[in-house]
This record gives structure tokens, sequence and C-alpha cells, in this order.
């Protein structure tokens, strides 16, 4: 025998990947509601800059499947930290 000997330690399992929603596509009626939403956020008087800032949230959120009521709250939930 040699003095190098591996010890036979428990394999260490890898590490798991979470589960993530796949970041599909938005449907016609995903992108019908969120151009009135932005209608609605446009008249209470957002900027331009501003728009593109939420939109670009609110398409992000539901592509991974948020519903445009629950990406909006999230999206308030966040900002306000």
């Amino acid at each position: 025998m040699s003095s190098y000997e591996e010890t036979p330690d428990e394999p260490t399992p890898a590490p798991e990947k979470k589960a993530r929603k796949s970041t599909g596509k938005m449907s016609d009626d995903q992108k019908s509601k969120l151009k009135k939403h932005m209608e609605k956020m446009q008249k209470g008087g957002m900027s331009a800059s501003e728009m593109k800032s939420h939109r670009m949230k609110m398409m992000g959120r539901m592509r991974k499947g948020m519903t445009l009521q629950k990406a909006h709250n999230d999206i308030k939930k966040s900002s306000s930290k």
C-alpha cells in the first residue's frame, strides 16, 4: 500500500438548479393589456423616459408569467424600498 490513499468520503451532491419559468413571448392578450396600461400611465403624467423604463420592467415580469396587476404591484413594491 502506498502512503497516499483516497479516503472514501461521501460524494458531494451536484448543486440543484432552481426551476425557472420560461421567458417566452408575450401573447396578444398580454400585449393589448400592457398597451392599455401604458396609455393609463401616460395620462397619469409619466415622462417618456419613465414610460420606457416602466414598460420594460412590466414586459420582463409578464414574460415570466406574472399577470399585469401582479407585475405592476411588484414594480411599485421594489421602487418604494
